[in-house]
């Protein structure tokens, strides 16, 4: 079986990377490319354990998407990622459920149920990949992003209480229901913070790429496991871990950072490869062991749910957001009231910098947050059903409380909707986004303001560390070497440098090592204002990345000359 393991990964891995080649979405075809697979006769029926399948796959996975999204923008977002990674998740577990328990009686409502908590959380990497291309606005890819966060969290919370109703293990109760779901909140936030504080420590005191990369892909695991053991949820382990090493990640090594974003594209494209291909192979062997009087019924009850899973998405965006924006109007005409009646304005607090907000301030916070018709259009459309669905159904299929027939209908409807949704919202959405002209001027226009102010900031940063190392250099080497450091300094500061000041003329004095650590230093400075500026609310942290990312190419361009430069002969 091991052998076959990996022919199916090397076969996945070839195939999805035909489809990025031709810009084909690599899901549908590393999936149809598995199941015609499948009807070789020498191709072997594999089976992995399903809930060793979804303990190998959420946890790098997660931890992966973690580490791209913003924190600060996650923040502000946070009412509309609240309500559509808990509460549309809630909804379209029990419609689902409700619908698939009248279609399909012997499913039992529990298992029905169960079935709505597979197919509800979608799966943003897919709708992430085709904003970044066509240009979403942030606040649009911050809440389908941070959607799929949260809502893989609530799916699976569910999962793990309705697989222990259908298994026979608890009997069903609300009230025990919605106490483990905050348990399981509470115990995940804080082991995730643990293993993220301990994280960025081992990343703070360690130069070592490798080392700190190797540890990176085994946390995710270590937080998953604890968090689930100790009565938490893994996926909220996971998710705190990575928002909280994500946000300190200007603070660590560069070599670090440059390793770290390949290392998991490479693991989220291997591990997706190969589940969406096993996924593939398993479903004619699924399909074939239903009875013959089952299969139309089940083929049925995929369509139908394919059908409820597009409606009900749009059908709770729209409502929901506008209670969203009636209890901001509603919050700020309550603040104007006290303000006209002489009483003070409840102080809103800065979390990073701790400054109290100003009112102009806090209405700008709330006007960022709104989101347009053709904003919710395209959140409403961007339904994709992923590898979580997939692993999820996998593992319940491996219950001990349903019987083969009802095991099997989970799998093909999970792959009905995950495959429908990918193809028909997949291939759709990049028209919706163009045709709705889901753009945002103002906020590139924002973003080139905060660069220019924040790379003048930077310079004279810069510029007051190299007044300090003047300074300090005219003490340790004289007055007469202040016109070379001037020379040296001028190029760091993108000015033209003197044409009379050659190399040759700083070696009798100076070594390059000396150098070297000045221009680090100078590199640092600018990092650390960056950094501040994030912190105070004056800088966004998709540009701040922007700017560090440039840093580390700057750094690397150093490191990279010391490492070729001709060593002095003895």
């Amino acid at each position: 079986m091991d052998a076959s393991i990996f022919f199916v990964i090397v076969g996945a891995v070839a195939v999805a990377a035909v489809a990025r080649w031709r810009g084909w979405p690599a899901p549908l075809l590393v999936t149809v490319v598995a199941l015609a697979a499948s009807f070789l006769p020498f191709v072997p029926n594999l089976s992995i354990d399903g809930h060793v399948l979804l303990n190998l796959v959420l946890p790098p996975l997660l931890y992966s998407a973690a580490l791209d999204v913003s924190f600060v923008s996650f923040a502000r977002a946070i009412p509309q990622i609240r309500r559509l990674g808990i509460g549309l998740v809630v909804v379209t577990t029990v419609a689902v459920g409700l619908i698939a328990w009248w279609m399909l009686p012997e499913l039992t409502l529990p298992g029905a149920l169960l079935l709505g908590a597979i197919v509800a959380p979608p799966d943003a990497v897919s709708a992430a990949a085709i904003g970044r291309k066509l240009g979403l606005p942030r606040r649009v890819m911050t809440v389908l992003s941070g959607e799929s966060l949260i809502n893989d969290a609530t799916s699976l919370t569910l999962y793990r209480v309705l697989a222990a109703v259908v298994a026979g293990a608890a009997a069903f109760d609300l009230g025990a229901t919605v106490w483990q779901f905050v348990l399981a909140v509470i115990v995940g936030v804080l082991v995730g913070l643990v293993f993220g504080a301990g994280m960025h420590q081992l990343r703070m005191r360690s130069d070592d790429p490798v080392i700190n990369g190797t540890v990176g892909l085994l946390a995710p695991f270590g937080a998953y496991a604890i968090a689930e053991q100790l009565g938490g949820s893994g996926v909220i382990a996971v998710v705190a871990m990575g928002l909280y090493v994500g946000f300190n990640a200007p603070r660590t090594s560069y070599t670090t950072r440059q390793q770290e974003a390949p290392l998991w594209l490479s693991a989220d494209f291997l591990l997706e490869s190969f589940v969406f291909a096993y996924i593939g192979l398993q479903l004619p062997r699924v399909v074939a062991d239903l009875n013959d009087g089952e299969v139309g019924r089940v083929i049925g009850l995929s369509v139908v749910v394919f059908l409820v899973v597009l409606l009900v998405r749009p059908a709770f965006v729209y409502p929901a957001n506008a209670w969203g924006r009636w209890w901001t109007r509603g919050r700020l005409r309550k603040w104007e009231r006290m303000r006209r009646g002489g009483a003070s304005i409840p102080v809103q607090v800065e979390r990073r910098s701790r400054r109290a907000l100003t009112e102009d301030e806090l209405r700008q916070r709330l006007s960022e947050t709104k989101l347009s018709w053709r904003d919710n259009a395209v959140i409403s459309w961007a339904g994709m059903r992923g590898v979580v669905t997939l692993a999820t159904a996998l593992a319940a299929s491996d219950l001990a409380g349903l019987d083969s027939q009802a095991a099997h209908a989970l799998v093909v409807v999970a792959f009905v909707v995950t495959v429908g949704t990918l193809l028909l919202q997949g291939l759709t959405l990049p028209w919706l986004i163009r045709w709705l002209g889901v753009v945002d001027d103002s906020e590139a226009q924002e973003d080139a303001r905060q660069l220019a102010a924040v790379r003048e900031r930077s310079r004279e940063a810069g510029k007051a560390y190299l007044r300090d190392m003047r300074r300090t250099w005219a003490q340790e080497h004289g007055e007469e070497s202040l016109a070379m450091f001037d020379a040296f300094a001028k190029r760091l500061i993108r000015v033209e440098s003197d044409a009379e000041t050659s190399q040759a003329d700083l070696r009798p004095r100076f070594t390059y090592e000396q150098f070297l650590a000045m221009s680090k230093e100078w590199l640092s400075v600018r990092r650390q204002l960056l950094l501040e500026e994030r912190d105070a609310g004056n800088l966004s942290e998709e540009v701040m990345r922007e700017l560090i990312t440039a840093m580390d190419a700057e750094e690397l361009a150093l490191d990279t000359r010391v490492a070729t430069r001709p060593q002095p002969r003895t």
